[in-house]
């Protein structure tokens, strides 16, 4: 009998839908590890994932700002460039006013200055005309009275006398028209 107890006890022990000890250890040892991942494994795992997906949002929000921050700094670039534009614009066109305005001055200034000249070269002119004309009726009035004692032949010494001749001989001069090119 001992070995039909023996042959009966072996397919117990064999048939794998009874548990036996090693696989009730091992259920142990399974449940064991499974509550010490889910008690200290896991938790901190599920933790730092929440905070790397918290982290992530954050920098997709601060992207999204930093974007929105640089959009706003380049729209105010681009206004800041175009002001500048306008204000260069605004600054060339009052300095070529302010040269059309200098060289027009300067335009008066020079004609002014030329009239100046031109009105003082005339007044020179008449002067030395007068002081021409002046030093002509002496000189010719001795040279006339001069010659008409030595054509006469009497002394023409008398201031009189020769007054009268001389401006005789003047009026007789101015009568005559100008020769051509002369004024």
């Amino acid at each position: 009998m001992d070995t039909l107890a023996s042959n009966a006890v072996v397919p117990l022990a064999s048939n794998f839908l009874v548990p036996n000890a090693t696989f009730i250890a091992e259920v142990i040892a399974f449940g064991v590890i499974i509550w010490v991942l889910a008690k200290f494994i896991i938790p901190p795992i599920n933790k730092a994932m929440s905070d790397r997906q918290d982290a992530i949002r954050k920098q997709f929000a601060d992207l999204e700002e930093a974007e929105g921050d640089a959009r706003k700094a380049e729209a105010d670039y681009k206004e800041q460039l175009n002001n500048a534009k306008h204000e260069a614009a605004r600054i060339r066109e009052e300095a070529r006013e302010q040269g059309a305005q200098i060289v027009q001055e300067a335009r008066e200034k020079a004609q002014g200055e030329a009239d100046r000249i031109v009105e003082h070269a005339h007044a020179q002119l008449e002067a030395d005309r007068k002081a021409a004309f002046e030093s002509l009726r002496r000189d010719v009035g001795s040279l006339a009275t001069n010659l008409a004692g030595r054509i006469v032949g009497e002394s023409m010494d008398d201031d009189e006398r020769q007054g009268r001749v001389v401006e005789r001989f003047l009026a007789d001069l101015e009568a005559q028209p100008a020769p051509e090119g002369v004024s």
